[in-house]
């Protein structure tokens, strides 16, 4: 289960680009949190706390309790959106998503591959497809990570979405069908018979050059006695 943490947030009354350009320079930021049959509520954060918040945790699965000024009520939330500066690690703007406990909820899981595969000892390459997981589930079930075991995968081997295990209560929505990851064979090998392939094609075209060639006399030449004559 995902881990809760807590931000503090102050209502904020004014809205527009000047607005937001004050608040960021006085070292704030402004954000939004809505949800399903409310109106949104516009706040500010302190900045250093919230890019500190951000970068200790797994933004995409991790309810954030959002405190509003003294309010007794501590909201549940997950981010939905982090608006950063083009150039500056500076965050612009937050995007908060209220959520109700009970209710499934879809979000992204970071997956974890656990192991060093056997085709990788042998020299194979590890290719990973799949970086999260889409899954459906309420609030308290949703997982930190989804972890698969990948050690027992040799050259040729690859786990596809339909084999991943989910925990009770948790619906997997990405495509069963995908590939997850796979063990390919070394690059290395793969280019020379790339390049053996090549050269045998480019030696049958040497070969119906020369057959083209030794054929050519015969018509060839009656042409070119006709031309001398001429």
């Amino acid at each position: 289960m995902t881990a809760n943490t807590g931000l503090a947030a102050s209502r904020r009354h004014e809205t527009g680009k000047g607005v937001a350009r004050r608040l960021r320079a006085a070292g704030q930021v402004p954000a939004v949190l809505y949800g399903k049959d409310q109106e949104p509520i516009s706040l500010t954060l302190d900045a250093r706390e919230a890019l500190s918040l951000f970068h200790s945790i797994s933004v995409e699965n991790t309810i954030v309790n959002v405190q509003i000024d003294d309010d007794k009520e501590v909201l549940e939330t997950l981010v939905r959106e982090i608006q950063m500066h083009p150039y500056r690690p500076d965050i612009v703007h937050v995007d908060f998503y209220c959520i109700e406990r009970g209710v499934a909820l879809e979000v992204e899981i970071p997956a974890n591959y656990n192991g060093t595969p056997t085709g990788v000892r042998d020299g194979g390459v590890l290719e990973v497809i799949l970086h999260e997981f889409r899954v459906k589930c309420i609030p308290s079930k949703i997982p930190e990570s989804i972890e698969i075991d990948i050690s027992h995968l040799d050259i040729g081997d690859s786990i596809h979405v339909s084999e991943v295990p989910m925990d009770e209560g948790v619906e997997l929505l990405t495509d069963p069908g995908q590939t997850a990851c796979l063990v390919s064979a070394p690059r290395a090998e793969e280019e020379v018979e790339e390049e053996v392939e090549e050269g045998l094609e480019g030696e049958e075209g040497v070969e119906g050059e020369e057959g083209a060639e030794r054929e050519a006399p015969e018509g060839g030449g009656s042409e070119r006695e006709g031309d001398s004559d001429g």
